[in-house]
């Protein structure tokens, strides 16, 4: 197994996800584009997973280090690699295979909780998951999903949060943040704050409060991931 990871911003990383391919000893490859790393072959990799960035993907075609991704993802996609995606990641996955992204009517920063759908409940991607769970979010776009794609989480105040295309999976919400990460996006981000009317510490201690639920979560959803990929 090899694991292509894309970071799309400095205080971005994938966190758990991470520690998890370390802990296992996966070959993982990390690259930092907008930093003008250079994106590999779209078929070097068995799972390229795709994070974070402040920029939205309606304004992707401002950033060449994004244009040169989303054009890496669609081949990579049309030749079937299996992709998956975290909130900016998902959205961008979304867009590649047709779907619309736009602006979610309320921003969610903090902590909530989501379910999954009836297709998610027996869904092996979701296997072990509760039907009802906490996630960490921090984000003001939504995704459509795509024609190709289940939806199989939802919330209520973001209706699409997790679809499945084969092995192509788009996840709006964070499971694999911790209460460190939470605090430097308080500090990088902190102007977001004033828009959902939550302090810094309010948002760490939502992340803080369900750290150890999203951490099996967060292996869990791997465990389910890497056996799909095979």
């Amino acid at each position: 197994m090899r694991v292509l990871v894309i970071q799309n911003f400095e205080v971005e990383g994938l966190g758990l996800h991470e520690e998890y391919l370390a802990e296992r000893a996966i070959e993982t490859d990390t690259i930092h584009p907008y930093r003008g790393d250079p994106l590999p072959d779209p078929g070097a990799h068995d799972l390229v997973m795709v994070g974070g960035t402040p920029v939205c993907v309606r304004e992707v075609d401002r950033h060449d280090f994004l244009s040169r991704e989303r054009a890496f993802l669609q081949e990579r996609i049309a030749g079937g690699g299996a992709c998956f995606g975290i909130c900016f990641g998902s959205q961008l996955l979304a867009s590649v295979m047709g779907a619309e992204v736009k602006k979610n009517p309320v921003m969610e920063i903090g902590g909530y909780r989501v379910r999954l759908t009836e297709q998610g409940r027996s869904d092996p991607l979701l296997a072990g998951f509760p039907d009802e769970f906490p996630v960490f979010h921090w984000h003001g776009d939504t995704f459509g999903i795509p024609d190709a794609a289940t939806q199989l989480v939802e919330g209520d105040d973001c209706p699409h949060q997790l679809f499945r295309a084969g092995n192509v999976v788009g996840v709006q919400f964070h499971v694999e943040i911790t209460s460190p990460i939470a605090t430097r996006w308080t500090l990088e981000y902190a102007d977001e704050l004033l828009k959902v009317g939550k302090t810094a510490e309010q948002v760490i201690d939502e992340c803080r409060t369900h750290e150890e639920s999203m951490r099996e979560l967060a292996g869990t959803m791997m465990d389910n991931l890497l056996a799909l990929i095979g």
